[in-house]
């Protein structure tokens, strides 16, 4: 008969090759865990590890190896399976999203999904894209959120509301690149955005890899313009942030700006930011949940990608 605790045992002895270092992961003796491990091996009538300096896995331990997390993956379904079906009324979900689209989104669905189901315990993994996809894939979040396409295989997509890259841009630089011309120029940019009229403007980007920057440098190569970057960072917000102080143009996405407060009040009050939409099909995505289509798909999951359809779809 398995036993669970010997595989999960085994696994963690497995990653490190070392029985001092399992035993001090599991919060066991070292005593202990070469017991297990010696049950194993009489049980399955095997060697699993070669008992030299450093430990390596036998051929039978590289095979319980790939076999062992597959079945406490399966345990670990079972076990959610049963709890949804007794009464909905305890569970986990566990959501991965990025720092800044989990502060705009996430107010609007946590609240109303933890006032209908208050017993779903919720945690949260921040990471960027292709961070989530790989924990994604490997079952260590239950959902994803993020922009179509995902780049992960064993993916079902759920679309929940539609997203646009807009182009930020300060009066007091159309000013500075146009003067005297100020109006007439907010006037042709509102309605097409010509990249080749600003060839002459400072802008602040993010960093290579991004969707934001992989959108921006597109339309650049099209226009044929190379830009004047004044700066490039990983931080979306910094970008924004610096745009509204006349320090260069950038592209940001029009949600997080409705999703924030602070910034639309500055909008209006304290620094004019022109916010102009860009005659480009790649500036305009669809936002979506992922779960992996191969795992078993929680109650409290099917329950959140509701309510967020629910909070967000436009």
């Amino acid at each position: 008969m398995i036993n669970f605790l010997n595989l999960e045992y085994f696994l963690v002895a497995a990653e490190e090759l070392n029985f001092t270092k399992a035993a001090k992961r599991l919060f066991i003796s070292q005593q202990s865990l070469s017991s297990h491990i010696s049950n194993m091996e009489k049980e399955f009538d095997v060697v699993l590890f070669n008992r030299t300096t450093p430990l390596t896995l036998t051929y039978a331990g590289q095979a319980l190896q790939n076999r062992a997390r597959q079945l406490l993956d399966l345990k670990d379904e079972t076990y959610r399976e049963l709890a949804d079906i007794k009464d909905f009324s305890v569970g986990q979900l566990v959501i991965g999203v990025s720092h800044t689209r989990g502060r705009m989104i996430l107010p609007e669905i946590l609240p109303a999904y933890k006032h209908r189901f208050p017993n779903i315990s919720l945690k949260l993994v921040e990471g960027n894209s292709s961070e989530l996809d790989s924990l994604l894939l490997h079952g260590e979040i239950d959902l994803s959120i993020g922009m179509l396409p995902f780049k992960v295989e064993n993916v079902e997509t759920v679309p929940v509301c539609s997203e646009e890259i807009l182009l930020a841009v300060s009066d007091s630089i159309l000013e500075r690149t146009f003067p005297g011309r100020l109006e007439e120029v907010k006037e042709q940019l509102s309605h097409h955005v010509d990249l080749g009229m600003l060839r002459d403007c400072p802008f602040l980007l993010i960093k290579k890899g991004n969707r934001v920057r992989n959108i921006a440098d597109d339309m650049f190569e099209e226009a044929q313009v190379t830009p004047q970057v004044v700066l490039e960072t990983e931080n979306i917000e910094t970008v924004l942030a610096l745009a509204l102080k006349g320090m260069g143009i950038t592209f940001y996405p029009k949600m997080f700006v409705s999703g924030h407060e602070e910034i639309r009040n500055r909008l209006k009050v304290k620094s004019p930011l022109n916010l102009f939409s860009l005659d480009h099909p790649k500036a305009h995505g669809v936002l979506a949940i992922g779960y992996h289509k191969g795992h078993y798909m929680s109650q409290a999951t099917r329950e959140f990608i509701e309510i967020a359809k629910e909070k967000l779809w436009n």
